[in-house]
C-alpha cells in the first residue's frame, strides 16, 4: 500500500506501509529491565525517561552495565510518576531480593552495590564523555572477537565501549527491531517461534507481519520512516549485539546461540538505531510508512 505525501511542489515522495507499532519499551535505568508502555513521547534524544538513571562503577569510573554485571538483568526499574517535557517523574527499582527503592532515595546506590556486590553510584546526570566496562573474554559471549569486529583481538580491543556523547544509550537513542528480524533469527536458530525480542532491549518493537521474516531493517538504509502521525525517523545503523543478548532474564534461560547465530548470519547485527528527524508522540498500534 502506497501514498502521496504532501511536499514541496518541486518533489513528490510516495510512502510504503511497511506494519504497525507491536510494542513500545522504556528502560528507566541503564540494563535493569523496563516495562512495556501503550504511548511515549520521543524527541531528538530518546523516548522521554528511557535510560534517566545509570549506576557508575566507582572502581574505573566508567557505566555499569550487564555486560560486566549481568545480574542487573534481575531487577527492574518502572515509573511511579510518568516523566514530562518539564519533570523528570519519579523512578521506583524493584531488587531481585524482593526490596523497592526509588531511584533518588539515598540508600539506592548502597542497596543496589550490597546485591551485586560492586561499589556503584545511581546517577541520572551524564557526563560529556561516558563509557562502560567490558569484559574482553565474555563482552560477545562465546564469538571470536575477530567474527564480530574485524579489526579487533582480544589483546588490542579496548576493556570499554563509548557511549552516545552526553548521555546513557549505547550508540543511538532510539533502537528498533521488527517481529520479521525476530522470527527470522528465530528459524535460523532452529526454534520453534521467532526469538524473544526481550533479549534485545527494543524501544520500539514493530510488527511487519507474515512474509516479512527476514533482517528487514537492512531495506531501510538511506530511507526514512514515519511512525504514526508525527514520528520521523532516519539515519539507520545496523546494531552489533554482545553477550546482553544471551543473558539469562525473568524466564529466559541464558542462551549463547542467539549471539552465534546472529553472528554467523549477520554479522552479530540485528535491529537498528535510529535518528529522529521529527519528534512525536507513539501510540501501540500506530501504522508506519517507509518513505
Amino acid at each position: 500500500m502506497a501514498r502521496v505525501l504532501d511536499v514541496e511542489p518541486a518533489a513528490v515522495r510516495t510512502e510504503r506501509f511497511v506494519g504497525t507499532v507491536g510494542e513500545l519499551w522504556r528502560y528507566p535505568v541503564k540494563s535493569m529491565l523496563g516495562s512495556r508502555i501503550s504511548q511515549v513521547r520521543v524527541t531528538e534524544h530518546g523516548c522521554l525517561g528511557d535510560r534517566a538513571w545509570a549506576l557508575r562503577d566507582l572502581a574505573s569510573g566508567r557505566i555499569a552495565s550487564a555486560k560486566r554485571f549481568p545480574q542487573l538483568l534481575s531487577f527492574r526499574a518502572t515509573y511511579e510518576a510518568e516523566p514530562t517535557p518539564a519533570s523528570p517523574g519519579r523512578v521506583r527499582i524493584h531488587a531481585p531480593d524482593g526490596r523497592s527503592i526509588f531511584a533518588d532515595d539515598p540508600a539506592a546506590s548502597a542497596i543496589i552495590s550490597e546485591i551485586l556486590g560492586h561499589e556503584l553510584r545511581l546517577e541520572s546526570e551524564s557526563r560529556a564523555d561516558e563509557k562502560t566496562g567490558i569484559d574482553r573474554r565474555t563482552v560477545f559471549g562465546d564469538v571470536p572477537v575477530s567474527q564480530m569486529k574485524p579489526d579487533w583481538t582480544p589483546q588490542t580491543m579496548p576493556d570499554y565501549f563509548q557511549l552516545k556523547p552526553a548521555s546513557f544509550f549505547e550508540s543511538g537513542a532510539v533502537f528498533v527491531l521488527t517481529s520479521g528480524t525476530a522470527a527470522h533469527l528465530g528459524r535460523l536458530q532452529g526454534a520453534t517461534g521467532p526469538a524473544d525480542r526481550r533479549r534485545f532491549r527494543p524501544n520500539l518493537y514493530l510488527d511487519t507481519g507474515p512474509g516479512s521474516e527476514r533482517f528487514i531493517e537492512d531495506e531501510w538504509a538511506g530511507r526514512t520512516l514515519r511512525v504514526g502521525d508525527e514520528l520521523v525517523l532516519t539515519d539507520f545503523a545496523p546494531t552489533l549485539w554482545c553477550v546482553t543478548s544471551t543473558l539469562a532474564q525473568e524466564e529466559l534461560p541464558r542462551d549463547l546461540s542467539v549471539l552465534r547465530t546472529a553472528a554467523q548470519a549477520h554479522g552479530g547485527c540485528l535491529g537498528v538505531y535510529a535518528s529522529v528527524s521529527s519528534p512525536g508522540v507513539v501510540n501501540v498500534g500506530d501504522s508506519m510508512g517507509l518513505l
